[in-house]
């Protein structure tokens, strides 16, 4: 019998933002996701939030800090949006391995337009110890830990190098989404992850 592991827990959310940073937090989040970090400015995110820029400074200390909690925040709402699908399935089944591709082809559509926001993020950086690429960084090798996990529950042979392979399927389907190459990457992905884990 498997024993399922528990889910790594998602990053901290302060919940004692006060009005003024939950109103920049909101502002910034939709500027930054649609037109770029680099290519916004804290005089647009402080008139998008109708606060001034000594608040947005004063709440969060930079527009870096800013950036952060803004990625930080997606990811919270995604991890708890995956954990909560996944559920849904048989535990320790490769249906729930094959399932995050399903959930992800659904918030793709709702939810990630522009692809996914921390590859984007990643991309502006120069520098990968850059707090902003540490954090997106950090989303992903959770990710990739999440299709360990699943795949560690279904007594898949060889757990770790399987769930590099997946990972690479989600993230080339996560990029194809952005770049809109073809249509329904996710169930592409899902495809060639079902005859991976097939032949395992």
């Amino acid at each position: 019998m498997t024993v399922a592991t528990p889910p790594v827990t998602p990053p901290e959310v302060n919940p004692h933002y006060t009005p003024g940073a939950e109103k920049l937090l909101a502002a910034a989040s939709e500027l930054f996701y649609r037109e770029g970090i680099h290519a916004v400015g804290v005089d647009a995110i402080a008139a998008a939030a109708g606060v001034t820029k000594k608040t947005l400074y004063d709440r969060f200390g930079s527009k870096e800090a800013l950036a952060v909690a803004y990625l930080r925040g997606r990811d919270a709402r995604w991890r708890e949006h995956l954990e909560r699908e996944l559920a849904l399935q048989p535990p320790g089944s490769v249906e729930r391995i094959l399932a995050v591709f399903d959930v992800s082809g659904r918030w793709a559509i709702s939810d990630s337009s522009k692809g996914c926001s921390a590859i984007n993020a990643r991309a502006e950086m120069d520098d990968a110890a850059h707090p902003i690429a540490l954090e997106a960084i950090r989303q992903k090798k959770w990710m990739r830990e999440v299709f360990a996990r699943l795949c560690r529950e279904a007594a898949v042979r060889d757990a770790d190098r399987v769930a590099n392979t997946l990972m690479l399927l989600y993230e080339g389907a996560l990029v194809t989404v952005g770049m809109e190459t073809f249509a329904d990457p996710f169930a592409a992905g899902r495809a060639a992850a079902a005859a991976i884990l097939a032949a395992v």
